[in-house]
This record gives structure tokens, sequence and C-alpha cells, in this order.
């Protein structure tokens, strides 16, 4: 067989080895992790410096406030608040919304009717009891009276006449003169002019009681609204506005609503004086000081409250009916109770607690027993004792045994020997100058 002879490779043409991209350099596995690894190294540094920069000066502190630094469990010593437990009274006061109620509101009303002829109060004028007020044209009701009065009269003499001839009937009966029945007819006859008589009188009254009615007076003492009728006005028992409306302002009550857990400690205490105040809306100034007066025989099923009321002499008149003002009752006083800020009494899932400050500069959790409050201070009934300090500020950083650093000692530290920064600076300046002098020499 004939061989055929081998072939011969063909060179890669020239253009097709110019026009082909050349394939990207392969990283190797070992470059990748170096670079990774000087990330990491990197991030680490950055964030080392980050919190050195930012952390410096805390632990300069704590081992100044602290020798030794973080030595001690609790971590650094944290800046707080304190203030000493002593003994105060403290009143019991209720606080609430009340309204300013009269003790007496009237209307006036004319009894008869009649045209006005005098009006004799102003505007807002204070009036006193039984002052007149109006005059309603009387002369209608003086002939009235005059009428009923000769009625009367007339009347008085038939009784009379009447009477006289009964005594003579009876004296004719007792000669049987006369017959029984005539004496019997003239008695009959008194006793009916007697009738006629009395109600003359009652008419003569009712007449001299409506001329009175023409002077309208004033009920009671107090203010006079707006005036609501003139001179010549026709006015009448039916008027709604009637004459005047007077309201007594002093003394003037408040009725406000106290819980229903106060109402026994009220019924208590009911025989005792307690003082209630008035203040205006923004709480900033007292109207009035009263007393409280009395409280409602029930509850109030839709707010669980009670009415109460407290009475005020409004000698200043600073009270004025349907006035919203604030009040507040003091409902009695604890004596020589032990009492602390209400920011240092804590409250965990063991219950109340405060933090108090130790020789050491360590506090200690102790668990207390609350009483009454104020507005800025707490009784504690159990567990603290007058004269210990409590942390009042700071506390939520707290635990029991934490080193705590007093505003006071803080600053001592700062300014160690009484020199702190300034005495550094001291040292500093005399290398300057020492710098200096070869240039001045």
């Amino acid at each position: 067989m004939d061989s055929q002879p081998p072939a011969t490779p063909q060179p890669f043409s020239t253009e097709t080895s110019q026009g082909a991209e050349p394939p990207p350099p392969r990283i190797s596995r070992r470059a990748a992790l170096v670079g990774s690894l000087i990330a990491l190294l990197v991030v680490g540094a950055v964030g080392w410096l980050a919190w050195q920069l930012t952390h410096s000066e805390r632990p300069a502190t704590a081992q100044g406030a602290r020798p030794g630094g973080n030595g001690r469990p609790g971590g650094p010593a944290t800046t707080v608040g304190v203030a000493v437990a002593e003994r105060a009274d403290i009143p019991i006061v209720v606080d609430a919304l009340g309204t300013v109620v009269p003790q007496a509101t009237v209307r006036v009303r004319p009894q008869v009717s009649g045209v006005l002829q005098e009006v004799r109060f102003k505007e807002g004028q204070t009036v006193r009891k039984g002052e007149l007020l109006a005059v309603i044209d009387p002369r209608q009701f003086e002939m009235a009276l005059l009428q009923a009065s000769g009625q009367r009269m007339r009347d008085e003499a038939q009784l009379e006449a009447a009477r006289v001839t009964l005594q003579r009937f009876r004296t004719l009966l007792q000669q049987d003169s006369i017959a029984r029945q005539e004496v019997d007819t003239q008695a009959a006859l008194v006793k009916q002019l007697e009738g006629t008589v009395v109600t003359d009188r009652a008419n003569e009254g009712t007449a001299r009681l409506n001329l009175g009615y023409t002077r309208i007076v004033s009920p009671i003492a107090g203010r006079v609204g707006l005036r609501t009728v003139d001179v010549g006005n026709v006015v009448g028992t039916t008027d709604t506005n009637g004459v005047a409306l007077v309201t007594q302002v002093s003394p003037i009550d408040v009725e406000f609503a106290v819980p229903q857990d106060l109402a026994p400690v009220l019924l208590q205490n009911a025989g005792a004086v307690m003082e209630a105040r008035a203040l205006d809306r923004t709480r900033t100034h007292v109207l009035d000081t009263g007393v409280f007066a009395s409280m409602d025989n029930q509850v109030d099923t839709q707010t669980g409250t009670v009415r109460a009321k407290a009475r005020f002499d409004n000698a200043q008149l600073q009270l004025f009916p349907s006035q919203f003002v604030n009040v507040q009752l003091k409902v009695r006083t604890v004596q020589d109770a032990i009492v602390v800020p209400v920011a240092a009494l804590r409250h965990g899932n063991a219950g109340e607690y405060v933090f108090v400050l130790q020789q050491d500069r360590t506090v200690a959790q102790r668990p207390v027993k609350s009483g009454q409050a104020s507005v800025d201070k707490v009784q504690i009934a159990s567990g603290l004792q007058v004269g210990e300090r409590v942390i009042t500020e700071g506390a939520d950083r707290l635990r029991d045994g934490s080193p705590v650093v007093l505003p006071g000692d803080a600053a001592g530290t700062a300014r160690p020997g009484g020199g702190g920064a300034a005495a550094a600076g001291g040292g500093r300046r005399p290398r300057r100058n020492a710098e200096a002098a070869p240039a001045t020499q």
C-alpha cells in the first residue's frame, strides 16, 4: 500500500491572530485570600481608631473618679443626682374641675298684672333682701281694697243687727210671748251673717295683698342682671322674663366631682374643716379660699364619681356664676412622713424600689413601700430612713452595686489637686519658655 505522507500543520493566519482578544488574566486563590485579610485589617484598624477618638475621655474620668479604673464590678462610674430623705407633712389634695353655682337664683316676676310705673334698680346693681325693684300702677288695686272694706263693714252691721234681734227673741221666748221657731230662724240668720263677714274679711285681705304686690321687692340679696322691661310696659304673672333676675354671689358654691374611692374619706372627715381653693384656668392664681360643704348621696354610674360642693365667701367677687374653675380640696395632712422626690421612686417586676447611695460611692437597690404623694414628693412608708441619700437622676443606667459619681466628685476629678487642666498647662508653658530661650539669646 502506498503510504500517505503526514499532514503538515498549517500555521495560524495573521488575520486570525490579530482579530482575537487575549484571555483575561486569572487571579489565584491565594491572592484573593490575602486581599480579603488586608481589607478586614484595614476596616478593623479604622473602627479601633474611631472608638479611641470617641471614648478617650470616659476611661480617664472613670479612673480619676475611682482609682484603678474599672477594677470593681459594675463597669464605668455613672454621674447621678442625689437627694436626702427627710421628714415633712404631706397634704392629701384632690384636684378637680368645678363649676361655680350660686346658692340662690331668683327670677323676679310680678304677682299681679298692671302697668309698670317705676323701675328702681340699675343693671348689675347689688341689692339687699326686701329692697324695692319696681312699682306697678296701684290705683285699681286701691279701689278693689276699698270695695272689699265697704262690703265687710256692711255685712258686719247686718250681723250686729241680727244679734240684737236674736237677743230680743230669746227674752220673749222666756216670757212665752214668741214661738221657738222664730228664735231658731233668727239664730240661723246670725250664723249666716257671721260667715259672710269672714268671707268679706278674706276678700279685704286679698285686695290688700294685691295692693302690696304692686311694689316688687327682691326676695334675696344678690346681684341684679340685665333689665328686660321698661316703664310703661304691661307686666303680668305669666311673663317669661319677669322684671329682673337676682343671683346670690356671696357666699357662693362650687360643684365638682370626686372619685368614688374618696367618698368614704370625705364622709369620715365631714365634721372637720377641709380647706378648698378655687384656681383660675391656668392654675397659677388663687381666686378664693373656702371649705368643703356637702356631698351627694349617690354615685354617678356613667362616670364613677360623686358630686361634691365647696362654699366660698367670694368677698372679692372673683367667682362668677357658671364659671369653670380648678378646685383643690385638702382632705387631710400626713404628719411627719419620710419623703423623697418623686423621681427617686422606681417601679420594677418585684415592686417599688429606690437606689440608696453607699459610703463607697456605690448604690444599693432597696425595695420600699410608697404612701401618699404630692406634686413633687412621695411618702416612703417603709424601707427607708431619714437622712439616707437616694438617686434621683441617672438611675436608668444603674443596677445593684453600680459605681456612681456625684456632680461634685466629677468636677474634682476633672481638676485633680485643684489644678487639673491648668496644672497640665502650667507644665507645658515652662517647656515653651525653655524652647524660646535659645532663640532669644
